[in-house]
């Protein structure tokens, strides 16, 4: 007998519950076979350690810390994201560094590298046994990009 949630699925009609449903799916994969134990919040940080350290989106950062005169907003900044980079630091994954035009910089240490290349190399497992439709996700993900974007953009890249 099928699982019941079987039939919910295929007679969806919601595109982000479908999004979700396969997000979810591809999180539980990788933890699963990860040689590690990591929350999905940290597989998501170690993904955004490497976006934040492109040259684009490094000089984004130095731009918006430049323009923080609120101490109270940077503080609750280094609270909530120092601490989530600090346990990657403790398990070797990562390396909080001084630098001289941002408050603080993150890194990968080696092991950190080799966990990603290994949480990729199961992303791209998962997607070859649900046989994904990349060309369809991609069409979807270039619909919807712009509305987040816009979004971020309003926000001035403060969240």
């Amino acid at each position: 007998m099928p699982h019941p949630h079987v039939k919910a699925i295929s007679q969806m009609e919601d595109a982000s519950k479908l999004v979700d449903i396969i997000s979810e799916s591809k999180s539980c994969y990788v933890r699963d076979n990860l040689s590690i134990h990591l929350h999905e919040s940290q597989i998501k940080l170690i993904k955004n350690i490497v976006k934040h350290s492109k040259p684009h989106h490094r000089k984004v950062r130095v731009r918006q810390y430049a323009k923080i005169n609120d101490d109270n907003h940077f503080e609750l900044h280094l609270k909530l994201y120092l601490k989530k980079y600090k346990k990657l630091e403790r398990l070797g994954l990562a390396e909080i560094l001084d630098v001289d035009d941002l408050p603080y910089d993150v890194v990968l240490t080696d092991k950190g590298l080799e966990i990603l290349s290994e949480i990729e190399s199961l992303e791209n497992e998962w997607a070859g046994k649900v046989s994904c439709d990349i060309d369809a996700l991609r069409e979807m993900a270039l619909n919807s990009f712009e509305y987040s974007y816009r979004f971020k953009k309003n926000q001035k890249y403060q969240f």
